[in-house]
């Protein structure tokens, strides 16, 4: 019990594509693969800017507050090489006073 066999996924497949149709299921898929896409590239980026954040040193008492460099914006593309979709991103910027 609670093993699918062969005989139930072909019917499992069978009621999919009756109920969504065959030419829907490849645009399903693709996009579905575009945003599996996405979101690894964002949890890469999400990471990557966890780490270049990260201080190496603590902030020295005394030494004033400096402004922090302005990052360069970045750009989220849908594909590899698609630019018809590329949008900007606008980071949050911290607004609290300190």
């Amino acid at each position: 019990m609670g093993r699918l066999g062969p005989t139930e996924i072909i019917l499992i497949l069978v009621v999919i594509i009756l109920l969504f149709g065959a030419k829907k299921l490849p645009d399903m898929a693709r996009s579905l693969g575009k945003s599996a896409r996405i979101l690894k590239s964002e949890a890469k980026a999400m990471k990557s800017d966890d780490q270049q954040t990260a201080p190496a040193d603590p902030p020295q008492a005394g030494t004033g507050t400096a402004a922090a460099p302005e990052p360069a914006p970045r750009t989220i593309q849908a594909a590899p090489g698609d630019v018809t979709s590329a949008r900007p991103v606008t980071e949050p910027s911290d607004t609290t006073k300190r």
